[in-house]
């Protein structure tokens, strides 16, 4: 976790927030995704522009890491003042957030907090923090109301989220609280797409007949 350590410290490789087509809207990847890694994922687009696009995917649990843990492993707290957390640091939840720098640490949050030239504002109500400024708040239970710890990024090139969609491996709906913070994190893919009027199975025949 030194990586993760360091990259805390650092501001967010996104740079001054900038308007997009998709920022701030939700990535479904269609089951004809040719990319494994992006299978049934749910993406929430951070910055989207001719430049390129990144964005956190909200519906992989990181495997075997608490928050509670990852505090202690980043020296935010130590071991003995695990039991002192607010309840509200012990249900953040630790994700997956893509295959780029997955040792980067990025807290995705509702936007009633804000550090100043740390946070990015990216739609209403929702900001990314990539410093550990937010975690020792949220340890000290002056964080977000709503926050997760997402590990990596998926990342596009200039052009490459378009030609994504275009070759069909990706729908994309609104964004929503509980589609990002939603504690039921595998039913966020099937939910998500029931907001377009879809059902997993209808495109899984459809790709099928492609």
């Amino acid at each position: 976790m030194k990586a993760a350590r360091k990259s805390m410290r650092a501001n967010s490789p996104l740079g001054p927030s900038r308007r997009g087509y998709l920022d701030g809207q939700m990535l479904i990847a269609m089951p004809s995704m040719r990319d494994e890694r992006f299978a049934r994922t749910l993406i929430y687009i951070c910055a989207h522009s001719s430049e390129g696009a990144m964005g956190i995917v909200v519906n992989q649990p990181a495997s075997n890491i608490k928050f509670p843990d990852l505090l202690v492993q980043l020296d935010v707290i130590s071991d003995r003042d695990v039991i002192r957390l607010p309840l509200s640091a012990g249900s953040v939840q630790v994700l997956k957030g893509g295959p780029v720098e997955p040792g980067r640490g990025f807290v995705l949050h509702s936007s009633d907090y804000f550090v100043e030239n740390s946070t990015l504002p990216i739609d209403d109500g929702i900001s990314l923090t990539a410093t550990l400024d937010v975690l020792k708040d949220i340890a000290k239970g002056n964080g977000p109301g709503n926050a997760l710890l997402a590990l990596g990024y998926a990342g596009w090139a200039p052009g490459q989220l378009e030609t994504e969609i275009q070759e069909n491996g990706w729908l994309h709906c609104t964004a929503d609280t509980d589609l990002i913070f939603g504690s039921d994190i595998g039913a966020k893919y099937d939910r998500a797409l029931r907001k377009l009027g879809i059902h997993a199975g209808m495109l899984s025949s459809e790709a099928g007949h492609a």
